[in-house]
């Protein structure tokens, strides 16, 4: 079983708020738009950290975490990237793949919204944390916690601050 905490957007941003919760998991999982490297230095001096770069990361960001991160979270099949979009409407550079080989859960950041929906067609789990960084139109900063147990995904629970 693994305590998961999923974030995205910070945008150079990180509070002690947040780092609260990241003690609390057994990992951190940050879905791009991290801005500088202190933020996953901070979390990282904390818990194991799996990170996709966004479009507003540098090359120094881009050199230390993938574009795409996939891999297994005890029996679940995982996919991060920044830039994912949504059921029935994935970006054009993985809409392909992930028609073919879809994993269990998709995860995204980006768009600043927080959403969690399932893909019926693909049979998988659609999550975008929002945005906890204080740059962006979000009124409410969000993250997402939840737990992975063998094949499970449960225990899912949003996460909301002031901006």
């Amino acid at each position: 079983m693994k305590k998961i905490l999923l974030l995205s957007d910070t945008h150079s941003y990180i509070d002690n708020a947040v780092l609260k919760y990241v003690k609390q998991a057994d990992e951190v999982w940050h879905a791009g738009d991290i801005g500088d490297l202190k933020v996953t230095d901070a979390i990282e001096a904390i818990t194991p950290l799996r990170a996709v770069y966004g479009n507003i990361d540098d090359a120094q960001i881009r050199r230390v975490f993938p574009e795409h991160n996939r891999f297994m979270c005890e029996g679940v099949d995982v996919w991060i990237t920044h830039i994912g979009g949504y059921p029935n409407r994935y970006n054009i550079l993985i809409r392909d793949e992930i028609k073919v080989n879809p994993p269990k859960l998709f995860i995204c950041g980006h768009s600043h919204i927080l959403k969690v929906m399932p893909d019926k067609t693909l049979k998988l789990l659609h999550m975008n944390p929002g945005a906890i960084g204080k740059h962006g139109f979000h009124k409410v900063r969000t993250m997402l916690r939840f737990v992975i147990d063998g094949t499970e995904i449960k225990d899912l629970e949003v996460i909301e601050f002031k901006k």
